[in-house]
């Protein structure tokens, strides 16, 4: 009589706050965990200054929240899905500024920021691109470091591919926001 495998044990959101304690990073997609690594200084260099010009325009106007990669977004239940992007922005109306989230926030973003890390495929990056707005994210900007480029996918379709001396703008996912795609790269 032959001996067959059960099917792996699928986790929940829990169980991946369990690990991140015990020093395991990633995500979980459809209960299946994604370990994730370390991406490197110039990644997280440009996370940085990103973020920081964010914080910069939402923060004095109370207009909502931001959130790094650690925090991390819960998609789905059942199996449970929960994604970490570099950054997340909800606004006040969604994520009220005086709600405690002690764990994964559980509503979507209006703005994710995917930084692409230098193993990222430009279809891999894409297709991440595309499942945020599935979710119903309204505004998604992948920052390309190798190319100093921005890919911004808005919700209803749409790419458009933004260099150096291009503006990045928040429309109506941010309301007046803007900065030059060189601001990201030039220190």
């Amino acid at each position: 009589m032959a001996v067959v495998d059960a099917a792996p044990r699928l986790l929940t959101a829990s169980d991946l706050l369990r690990l991140y304690s015990d020093g395991v990073r990633g995500e979980l997609i459809r209960g299946v965990l994604c370990e994730t690594m370390p991406t490197g200084m110039e990644h997280g260099e440009t996370v940085m200054r990103l973020g920081a010009a964010l914080l910069r325009h939402i923060q004095p106007r109370r207009m909502g929240r931001l959130m790094g990669s650690d925090s991390g977004v819960w998609l789905e239940r059942d199996p449970d899905t929960v994604r970490e992007p570099d950054l997340a922005y909800f606004s006040a109306e969604k994520l009220p500024l005086d709600e405690k989230v002690t764990g994964y926030a559980d509503v979507v973003p209006d703005l994710v920021v995917e930084v692409a890390s230098p193993g990222d495929g430009r279809r891999e990056i894409n297709d991440k691109a595309l499942m945020w707005l599935s979710y119903g994210v309204r505004l998604v900007w992948v920052v390309h470091p190798a190319t100093r480029t921005v890919d911004a996918y808005r919700e209803g379709g749409g790419v458009a591919t933004l260099s150096q001396a291009d503006a990045l703008d928040g429309l109506d996912a941010l309301p007046g926001f803007s900065c030059t795609v060189r601001d990201l790269f030039d220190a």
